[in-house]
């Protein structure tokens, strides 16, 4: 069956004036002339972006599209009335925000994470800012020090919301952030807790002595490329720490204390040097 608001792989079964005919054994949809690639022939199979055009006809098309159904994704506002909202997805077709899924009024120009959806109506696309209705809240299957795909959600008093793998929510806290981010940021992350209540706390560095092993060896080589010293000690400002090394004040201070501990530095407030 052929999945609208999604990629499919067709097979050609035709071709006339208005462009290839494709079909998944059941149903026959056509890719317009102006999207054929010239290296497809009959028989070949294609994969295509499959939508419902304004004239109401399921069609294919192979524009990359931005999203899919069934994705949270942050997109392009083109245009916005009283009735909704339109989204640039990439295609020849806009996708749909009507006002009661907006969270908050759209407006033309700016961009917001949404999650797509299929009208079970009419099986056209739509979307939605109201993102923790798609979320999934049970059964969270992650795990403390799991490595997941991020996408910054919002922004609230604590942090901000990400979207973790395009399934579950976390949260990032402000006083943990040692980098800049911002919504529609698409980021590598790690779960840092999950409480009873399956609530996720994040992190954007690993967490655990794996990491901390990771950090005091990288220290060490750029100890050893800059002359066995490095302006940055114990009381070094945290943004100073993360602008070199894209690591937390927290992860510096829990390397250069290990490798102080094994006699391999001397550590002072605003200085380490190599032990030669």
């Amino acid at each position: 069956m052929i999945a609208i608001g999604t990629y499919n792989t067709l097979k050609v079964t035709g071709q006339n004036s208005n462009g290839l005919r494709l079909s998944d054994g059941e149903t026959e949809i056509l890719l317009p002339s102006a999207e054929v690639p010239s290296e497809v022939t009959i028989d070949d199979d294609i994969r295509v972006f499959v939508f419902v055009n304004k004239a109401g006809e399921t069609v294919a098309t192979t524009k990359p599209a931005l999203a899919e159904v069934g994705d949270f994704a942050f997109l392009n506002v083109v245009a916005a009335s009283e009735i909704g909202a339109f989204l640039d997805l990439g295609i020849d077709k806009d996708i749909f925000v009507p006002t009661k899924e907006q969270r908050w009024p759209m407006r033309k120009g700016e961009a917001y994470v949404v999650y797509l959806y299929l009208d079970e109506e009419n099986e056209r696309m739509l979307a939605s800012t109201k993102l923790r209705r798609f979320i999934e809240e049970e059964d969270v299957d992650l795990e403390v020090g799991d490595e997941v795909d991020l996408l910054i959600a919002e922004e609230t008093d604590l942090g901000f919301n990400a979207i973790i793998d395009n399934r579950y929510i976390g949260l990032l806290y402000h006083n943990e952030l040692f980098a800049n981010i911002a919504v529609g940021d698409k980021r590598k992350g790690w779960v840092k807790n999950i409480t009873i209540a399956g609530k996720v706390d994040l992190s954007l560095q690993p967490q655990g002595f794996g990491h901390v092993l990771d950090t005091k060896e990288m220290l060490l080589r750029v100890l050893m490329d800059e002359g066995g010293r490095i302006p940055l000690g114990d009381k070094s400002d945290p943004e100073e720490i993360h602008d070199r090394f894209q690591i937390s004040k927290k992860a510096f201070k829990k390397a250069i204390g290990g490798l102080y501990k094994e006699k391999r530095i001397i550590l002072s407030d605003y200085e380490i040097k190599l032990i030669s």
